[in-house]
């Protein structure tokens, strides 16, 4: 990546820095960000930061306006052999024109990063995520529109989210409960019920894999725009029969038996 102008944007959204590499984009962040702000984060966060967020801009290379009109939808578990268009959807498209984000592979439910690093390098981040779908740590669907990746959902046992642990603690075993974690789609697909084709084949899905519950957690106040959605909105776990169960300072649990699906 070296020889490109490269940029990121401060996360105070103070600053725009630019460099003729990612070293020179890195540095200058640090020395905004020591300079500017009275900010306690390791020095290695803010690297990771800067670096992820200078090099997002470079690999993303999707559209980032929306379609009016998309075709035809197929939705597919990412099996051993769907892992290269998950890679492929999560390195160029899902993210187009939110390189702050870019660097989440959707590790966050699983494994939230903790205060001592807040921010992981996106390449460790991928690699991890890669073997948790090689392996079946994670488990979702992939949604094509007309053979192209454009949306994915987190459907994992909530056994698997480390992020989920504290849900319900005396309600059903984690391991019977499918956690909706996440929907991201591409935004030449968003608004076009891709996210409802999704979930409708988690439910469809649930009982073959040993389920007996599925859940999401929608938030309470979710900021404007299409990225605040990506937990889905709640009207839509409530249309699928999904009732609340635990309203938290952010979020709700809303829960369905697979027995109605």
């Amino acid at each position: 990546m070296a020889g490109a102008k490269m940029w990121m944007e401060c996360f105070a959204g103070d600053a725009k820095i630019t460099g003729d590499d990612v070293g020179a984009v890195v540095d200058r962040f640090v020395a905004h960000a020591r300079e500017g702000h009275d900010w306690t984060y390791p020095e290695e966060a803010l690297r990771n930061y800067a670096r992820n967020y200078a090099e997002a801009n470079v690999r993303l290379t999707g559209s980032t306006e929306r379609l009016s009109e998309i075709g035809e939808v197929t939705v597919h578990p990412v099996s051993t052999d769907r892992v290269d268009d998950w890679i492929s959807f999560f390195d160029h498209y899902a993210f187009a024109g939110n390189p702050d984000w870019a660097s989440c592979y959707c590790l966050e439910p699983h494994a939230p990063a903790g205060e001592e690093n807040p921010e992981r390098p996106w390449r460790e981040v991928r690699a991890v995520m890669i073997d948790r779908l090689a392996n079946g740590g994670t488990y979702g669907y992939l949604a094509y529109v007309e053979g192209i990746p454009g949306g994915w959902v987190n459907a994992s046992p909530r056994s698997d989210y480390g992020l989920y642990r504290l849900v319900d603690p005396d309600g059903p075993d984690p391991a019977s409960v499918i956690g909706v974690s996440c929907f991201i789609i591409a935004p030449p697909y968003r608004r076009h019920g891709i996210a409802a084709l999704l979930l409708d084949r988690v439910i469809e899905d649930a009982a073959e894999r040993g389920a007996r519950w599925i859940e999401g957690y929608p938030y309470n106040e979710p900021d404007g725009g299409d990225p605040s959605h990506y937990r889905g909105p709640k009207r839509l776990y409530e249309v699928r029969g999904f009732e609340p169960v635990e309203r938290r300072e952010h979020d709700t649990v809303m829960r369905r038996s697979v027995a109605d699906a």
